[in-house]
């Protein structure tokens, strides 16, 4: 795993949901510089760690693990599930339904 590669992807969903390291590290209840040598990636995550804080970003781990040739898509596609997830439910099955009936062939 390039911990480097994880570190910047995890930098990156931070920023996008306006956090500092600050607050990522007391909503996943872990030090500001524990957070800072994960974005860094100086140091392997442990796996609970990793989820919590894939889960306070609101983002897959997949999304974080894996690095995506076509970046502008994968954010593009990220940004799109991050605002579908905000929805109630109601909403978001509308939206599906709509997807659905615009990808019929």
């Amino acid at each position: 795993m390039d911990t480097k590669a994880v570190g910047q992807r995890i930098k990156a969903a931070r920023e996008r949901r306006g956090l500092t390291q600050e607050e990522l590290a007391a909503l996943v209840n872990i030090s500001p510089t524990h957070v800072s040598v994960i974005e860094r990636g100086a140091k392997t995550v442990r796996m609970d760690t990793f989820v919590a804080i894939a889960n306070v970003l609101e983002v897959s781990a997949d999304s974080l693990l894996i690095d995506v040739v076509d970046h502008a898509a994968a954010s593009a596609a990220s940004e799109l599930s991050d605002a579908i997830e905000r929805l109630p439910y109601e909403e978001r099955m509308r939206i599906l339904k709509a997807i659905r009936i615009l990808t019929e062939k």
